[in-house]
């Protein structure tokens, strides 16, 4: 019904449960948008114009309006919740923790762990997302010509020793995550399978920030 909306940023609002609202005015309407909150750092001041892609959920007693940043986010959203068990905000909630590419590359080749990083997702729930989407998902990558990260992210097996090993050393989630996307722009890393490689280059790399 509602592709996208494009108005000026009234209002950012955050709650304690996480869940962020941003006003969209359109027309001197007033639209009330969930959004996931790492769009905030995206999007222009108050005043400002923006455009935001949108779904629309009707329920028995509401209707709920998400916003996201590009089609493809909105697109991938509409297929975390056609997932047995995945609600709005699970899907909110897991675009929010991983970015696009790292989201789908994580469903596309099983990477459980991966998916268990967001809250609320347990081990059983990551399964089911990559059972049910794997397939629909590496053919949706495909046909969007979505910049994925295959040429530089070690293969699932190698990623966990990598992420176990300096989650371990006290970094956090993030910090390996950015760590593991900045050494695979090293050429000789991208190519190795040795987990040291990657660790010793990433450890490297966390000290020099």
């Amino acid at each position: 019904m509602l592709s996208y909306l494009k108005g000026t940023v009234a209002a950012i609002q955050s709650a304690s449960n996480h869940r962020v609202t941003l006003v969209l005015e359109v027309n001197q309407i007033g639209y009330e948008l969930q959004i996931p909150p790492r769009l905030v750092q995206q999007l222009p001041g108050v005043g400002e114009s923006t455009q935001v892609f949108t779904h629309l959920q009707v329920k028995e007693d509401q209707m709920v309006l998400y916003g996201f940043g590009s089609a493809a986010e909105r697109d991938l959203f509409r297929r975390l919740i056609s997932v047995s068990g995945i609600g709005a905000a699970l899907a909110i909630a897991l675009l929010d923790t991983l970015s696009l590419p790292e989201l789908v590359q994580a469903i596309v080749t099983g990477n459980t762990r991966a998916l268990t990083k967001t809250p609320g997702v347990g081990a059983k729930t990551a399964e089911r997302i990559a059972l049910e989407l794997k397939t629909k998902l590496a053919e949706w990558r495909n046909f969007n010509q979505l910049d994925t990260l295959k040429s530089g992210q070690p293969a699932p097996a190698i990623l966990e020793d990598v992420e176990m090993t300096l989650l371990a050393l006290g970094y956090s989630s993030g910090e390996v995550a950015q760590a593991i996307q900045a050494v695979s722009q090293d050429a000789v890393v991208a190519k190795s399978t040795n987990p040291e490689d990657w660790i010793r280059s990433a450890i490297t790399w966390l000290s020099s920030q």
